[in-house]
C-alpha cells in the first residue's frame, strides 16, 4: 500500500511538472508572435481596407471625375466612416507597407478628406477656395497623426517620395484639377492608375499642342510644381524653357504620340500654361 501511495504521489508530481513546462495556447501564440519577424510583418503590413471608399467613388463620382456632392452630402455615412479609419491605422502598420502601398493610402486620404471638405458645406460652396482654411487649417487624423492637406502633399507626398505622378491624382476639388479616379488607388494596381491618370488628365485638362500658332500650352501645375519633375526627367539640349519646363515637358513627351513627341523635343514653341478654372467639380 505504502508503495502504491509513494507511486500515485510520483504520477501526480511528474504531471504537474509536465503541465508548467509546456505553455497554453494563447502564450503560444503570444511567443510566437513575438519571436517571429516575418509573422509580425505580414501582420502589420495586412492590406487597409478600402471597401466603403470605393463605393463612394463607385456612387457618386462619374466617368468624368466629377461628383455628386449633393448626393454624397445626403447620404455620407460611408465617407466618414472611412475617413476614420484613416485614423485607426497605427504608425507602425503605415511603416510596414511598401513604398506603393503609402503612396496610394496617402493619395486616398487627400481625396477622401477634400470630398469631406466640400460637403462639409451648407449650403455647398462654388469653389473649394470659398473654403476658410481647407489647405492650411483644417486638420485630419492620418495614421495617429494630425495633417492638413498641404501637409498630405507637400509636406508628405512630396518630399518622402520620387513620384511626380502624384499630381495626377491629387483632385482639389476644381474643373482644372485632375479628373478624380472612381475607384481607390491601391499598392498593387497604383503604377497603371498613375500612368491611366496622367494620360486622361493630359487629354483633358493639362496638354493643348497648336502647331499653327507655334504654341504649347500646359496645366498651370506643371508652373506651380515643376520641380518635381526634375530629378527623374531632368534634360539638356531638347525641349524648351528653363530646367523644370524642359522636365515637365520631357515626362509629357512619354504619353503623347510619336508625332507630337518629336514636335515637343524639337522646342521650337512658345510654352505657356492653361487658366486654371477654380469652379467646384459637380456633376450638373
Amino acid at each position: 500500500m505504502k508503495n502504491a501511495n509513494r507511486l500515485l504521489a510520483l504520477l501526480s508530481t511528474l504531471a504537474l511538472l509536465a503541465s508548467c513546462a509546456s505553455p497554453s495556447p494563447n502564450a503560444q501564440v503570444q511567443g510566437e508572435g513575438n519571436g517571429n519577424p516575418a509573422q509580425s510583418s505580414s501582420v502589420a503590413s495586412a492590406p487597409f481596407n478600402y471597401d466603403d471608399y470605393a463605393a463612394v467613388l463607385e456612387t457618386y463620382v462619374d466617368e468624368n471625375g466629377l461628383v455628386d456632392y449633393k448626393g454624397l452630402q445626403a447620404n455620407r455615412q460611408q465617407l466618414d466612416a472611412f475617413n476614420e479609419s484613416i485614423g485607426r491605422v497605427s504608425p507602425s502598420t503605415y511603416e510596414a507597407w511598401n513604398e506603393s502601398e503609402k503612396i496610394a493610402f496617402l493619395i486616398n486620404a487627400y481625396n477622401a478628406f477634400t470630398l469631406q471638405s466640400i460637403i462639409d458645406q451648407e449650403p455647398l460652396k462654388k469653389s473649394i477656395r470659398d473654403i476658410i482654411g481647407v489647405w492650411k487649417i483644417r486638420k485630419f487624423n492620418v495614421a495617429g497623426q494630425n495633417k492638413t492637406l498641404d501637409n498630405i502633399e507637400h509636406k508628405t507626398l512630396r518630399v518622402n517620395f520620387n513620384e511626380p505622378r502624384i499630381h495626377a491624382a491629387l483632385v482639389c476639388a476644381a474643373i482644372s484639377c485632375p479628373p478624380l479616379l472612381n475607384e481607390p488607388y491601391t499598392g498593387e494596381t497604383l503604377d497603371a492608375q498613375l500612368d491611366g491618370r496622367v494620360n486622361a488628365w493630359l487629354s483633358g485638362q493639362g496638354l493643348k499642342i497648336d502647331r499653327e500658332a507655334g504654341v504649347v500650352s500646359v496645366s498651370a501645375i506643371f508652373d506651380w510644381f515643376g520641380e518635381d519633375w526634375e530629378k527623374s526627367y531632368g534634360v539638356e539640349g531638347k525641349f524648351t524653357g528653363n530646367a523644370s519646363e524642359r522636365a515637365s515637358l520631357n515626362f509629357i513627351s512619354n504619353y503623347v504620340s510619336l508625332e507630337d513627341k518629336a514636335y515637343l523635343e524639337g522646342g521650337d514653341y512658345q510654352l505657356k500654361y492653361l487658366h486654371y478654372d477654380w469652379a467646384l467639380n459637380i456633376q450638373q
